[in-house]
C-alpha cells in the first residue's frame, strides 16, 4: 500500500483523537477537534438528509449535528452513556458528530498510516484517509473535509 498523505505538528507525527463507531476504531486529526462534549438535545431539521441529526446550541451558535455512523453507512445502535459529540472544523464550517465513544489522543507517525486506495472502493471510500496502525489497533483515519464538504445542507 502507499502511504498516506497525512502531515501534523511536528514532521512524521499526527496526532489523532480516536473514537469508536460500532465495533471499530476511527480517529480525526486532533487539529479539527475543536470540543467534546456529552449527548444533549438534538433539535430536528425538516427535509434533512437521514444523516444530519438537527441542531444544537452551542454557546449562542447553532450547530448542525451529523449522525456519523449514518454518513458512514453503518448500522445504527441506540446512544449510550458513552456516546458523545465531537465538535470539528473543517474550513471554515464547525459540525458536530455523533460517536459510540471517545477512546482517546494517540499521536501515530505517518509511516504507520497507509492509503485506502486499494482497501476500500465505492460512493463512500472517500471519506476514509488512510489506516493508521498502532500496536494491535487499526485506526480507520476519516476525511474530514469530504464528509462535510460532500453536503451543500450543512454549508
Amino acid at each position: 500500500m502507499a502511504k498516506a498523505e497525512i502531515t501534523g505538528p511536528i514532521e512524521g507525527e499526527v496526532q489523532v483523537v480516536a473514537f469508536k463507531l460500532r465495533d471499530e476504531e476511527y480517529g480525526f486529526d486532533i487539529l479539527n477537534v475543536k470540543e467534546i462534549k456529552g449527548l444533549t438535545d438534538i433539535t430536528r431539521v425538516p427535509f434533512a438528509s437521514d444523516f444530519i441529526k438537527g441542531v444544537i446550541n452551542l454557546r449562542g451558535s447553532v450547530l448542525p449535528v451529523i449522525d456519523l455512523k449514518r454518513r458512514l453507512g453503518l448500522l445504527d445502535t441506540p446512544y449510550t452513556s458513552d456516546t458523545r459529540i465531537v465538535i470539528v472544523k473543517s474550513e471554515d464550517i464547525e459540525v458536530g458528530m455523533i460517536v459510540d465513544a471517545v477512546t482517546e489522543v494517540i499521536t501515530l507517525d505517518t509511516e504507520h498510516i497507509e492509503a485506502t486506495k486499494t482497501v476500500s472502493a465505492g460512493e463512500r471510500s472517500q471519506f476514509i484517509r488512510g489506516i493508521g496502525k498502532m500496536d494491535d489497533r487499526l485506526i480507520i483515519m476519516l476525511n474530514l473535509d469530504e464528509i462535510v464538504g460532500v453536503s451543500d445542507e450543512i454549508k
